[in-house]
């Protein structure tokens, strides 16, 4: 795990959708989730380099929708988001930070309650409004077994495991789970539900997942002794 950040958050179902996040490095988060419980099927994490908003607690990722449903992790920018966050204010939106990317989770969130779809149809629709680069990953505190992730000028990539599954913007920390990989192309979504894998374009074109093995050792992408990746 890479310890060089501004900030680092998890979130997960357990018991309800809780987002777990501190500014600093993982080591940060590490000492603050000591002692909690943190049994869970399913989560996601993030580590940040700020864009928009200072490094802080309430700018780390992940970020809640407006009702704490749904909860997103972002990498990219979202050149549109001030306006997007001006529309959304108008409707009586609150929000906790100064991020593009909750502005993100609350459109979604906003198309889902008025457009009355389903969530991955909600991302959809948003991936279409929105502005800029993203490689995004949702959950739902109502889906359990959904988590819906896209990409755009960031990249994603998704390990296909035994009755599991994998999310990161890069194969490495996949490998020692599995070798089995999905890379999305701009402009696609994966939806992963009830253990099943889809691909579709922002269009609502199905598409079929492209599963390739990669030939990477695990020592390979280890600091093998060495204190630092750079000094390797």
């Amino acid at each position: 795990m890479w310890n060089c950040c501004d900030s680092t958050g998890i979130a997960l179902l357990n018991s309800g959708l809780n987002i777990y996040k501190k500014k600093g490095k993982v080591s940060e988060l590490e000492t603050f989730l000591k002692g909690q419980s943190l049994d869970s099927h399913i989560g996601m994490g993030h580590t940040r380099w700020a864009t928009h908003g200072e490094p802080n607690d309430e700018n780390a990722h992940p970020h809640y929708s407006a009702t704490k449903k749904l909860a997103i992790i972002h990498n990219g920018i979202i050149e549109n988001y001030a306006a997007l966050k001006q529309e959304l204010l108008r409707k009586g939106h609150i929000f906790l930070s100064e991020t593009d990317t909750e502005v993100f989770i609350h459109f979604i969130e906003d198309i889902k309650e008025n457009e009355n779809c389903s969530l991955d149809e909600a991302v959809r629709l948003a991936l279409t409004k929105v502005v800029g680069a993203y490689a995004i990953v949702v959950m739902s505190l109502e889906d359990p077994d959904l988590l819906i992730a896209a990409r755009k000028g960031s990249p994603l990539v998704i390990g296909v495991g035994k009755g599991e599954f994998f999310m990161a913007s890069d194969a490495t920390p996949i490998i020692e789970y599995t070798n089995e990989v999905v890379y999305l192309n701009d402009k696609e979504m994966a939806i992963i539900n009830h253990g099943k894998l889809t691909v579709k374009d922002t269009s609502n074109l199905p598409l079929t997942p492209y599963i390739q093995t990669i030939d990477l050792e695990l020592e390979a992408i280890e600091k093998g002794g060495y204190e630092h990746f750079m000094i390797k």
